[in-house]
């Protein structure tokens, strides 16, 4: 399988870059192509944002309103997958809760690595270029809960 070229329009006219790859991580892969293609993420934000570490964005709207769709299976090691992709710098992976088949819509970028989550979170593509946008966005002021003060909203997602 070949890497899948995405964008993301930021509401602002930034756009990111980046590739899926769906030989380390089918279902995931699947899933957010699917999202991707009924225009699911436009005008969602990234509503948890911490610098030194990730940008999480895809579940709510710029008013907070949670926007749902179903689970899937959690691709890591914990959960029984072998996802060798580690959490370095661009590399966009799945949020959850605690329960590991609980991934859904909400994806994060990571800012910088945080090997801890290798092997516990779904990691399934990169930024390959606008990695000066999530530097930007991961230094938005934000609220105790790391909620940015000013809404950072995507326009949209889509294949390229």
């Amino acid at each position: 399988m070949e890497k899948v070229l995405i964008e993301i329009e930021m509401e602002n006219g930034d756009v990111m870059k980046g590739e899926l790859y769906p030989e380390v991580a089918p279902i995931t892969v699947e899933n957010f192509l699917k999202l991707i293609d009924e225009d699911f993420f436009a005008g969602l934000i990234f509503h948890r944002v911490i610098p030194g570490f990730m940008i999480q964005g895809g579940g709510y709207t710029k008013d907070f309103k949670e926007k749902h769709c179903d689970s899937i299976k959690g691709e890591f090691k914990s959960n029984g997958v072998n996802n060798e992709l580690k959490h370095t710098e661009g590399v966009l992976s799945m949020a959850r809760t605690m329960i590991k088949d609980s991934a859904s819509s909400q994806f994060f970028i990571m800012h910088k690595p945080a090997p801890h989550l290798d092997g516990e979170y779904a990691a399934f593509g990169k930024i390959t270029e606008g990695l000066d946008i999530v530097d930007q966005i991961a230094n938005v002021p934000t609220n105790f809960q790391d909620c940015p003060t000013t809404p950072v909203v995507i326009k949209t997602i889509r294949r390229v």
